[in-house]
């Protein structure tokens, strides 16, 4: 495998090259690696299962010390693929109170931020896509049973 990042890789089961693949992956192609499940009344209301992080939608932890804590994502590190979320924080030995950063696949939205309308918009398209893919099928299969 190359140094860089190159599309012509396939895959892999070494779990090193998975881990360099994934290191050396663009920003515009690590952005998609930062979804996140949709609380199920989100699920029905958008038609899917998850959604890219964005600051300011609120939070569920599902995994490891904060666990069921409920918060709004106050930073996203696209680099290292990390969120951090308000009043989730540890304690230096100094007293110093840092960010826990979480990986955003350990997190459950429970409310989008919908400042940004492309979002929603990408979002009613897909809704859109899958009612005419529907249609598309009741069509053919009446056409095909005529």
């Amino acid at each position: 495998m190359k140094k860089d990042f190159t599309t012509a890789w396939k895959e892999s089961k070494q779990p090193r090259k998975q881990r360099k693949y994934l290191h050396n992956l663009p920003l515009h192609l690590k952005q998609k690696l930062m979804a996140a499940t949709l609380d199920k009344d989100l699920r029905k209301k958008y038609g899917m299962r998850n959604i890219e992080v964005r600051k300011g939608d609120e939070v569920c932890i599902m995994r490891g010390k904060f666990k069921k804590r409920v918060g709004k994502i106050v930073d996203v590190d696209l680099k290292n693929t990390k969120i951090a979320i308000e009043n989730i924080q540890n304690t230096r030995r100094d007293g110093n109170k840092v960010n826990v950063w979480i990986h955003p696949s350990k997190v459950k939205i429970k409310i989008l931020n919908t400042e940004d309308k492309m979002r929603l918009n990408k979002k009613e398209t897909k809704i859109g896509e899958k009612e005419n893919a529907q249609d598309k099928k009741w069509i053919t299969s009446k056409l095909a049973t005529t």
